[in-house]
């Protein structure tokens, strides 16, 4: 899942939001970091809609233009939470690392040995 694909998504976890909302709320989360244009934005939620992962909620008219709402589907909210656990998993090996070194040895135990086998 490319970093876009997950803010986007994390941005529909809690309410459906239209594509400029999507925008604000994925630079919101992302703390500036991730700035969606709308052009590229329309590509990422054709291919997270293709995927099942969201769908259209609904349109309404707002000053004369359309808004198209997409909402996370179940399997969405699956692929963000599995996503989000495996991002975790991953900051939380590096934080280990990181104090490893700044302690002076390897972050990592040597693996058990093998029941049987002698060094």
């Amino acid at each position: 899942m490319t970093r876009t694909a997950f803010y986007v998504l994390s941005a529909l976890a809690d309410e459906p939001r239209h594509g400029y909302g999507i925008v604000r709320e994925t630079e919101a989360l992302s703390q500036g970091q991730v700035r969606v244009r709308i052009g590229t934005l329309y590509g990422v939620l054709d291919r997270l809609a293709a995927d099942g992962l969201i769908e259209p909620d609904r349109e309404e008219v707002h000053r004369g233009r359309l808004r198209r709402y997409y909402r996370l589907t179940d399997s969405g909210e699956a692929a963000l939470s599995a996503q989000a656990r495996q991002m975790a998993s991953g900051a939380r090996a590096a934080a280990r690392r990181i104090a490893a070194r700044r302690a002076g040895h390897d972050p990592l135990p040597a693996p058990p040995e093998s029941p049987g086998h002698a060094p």
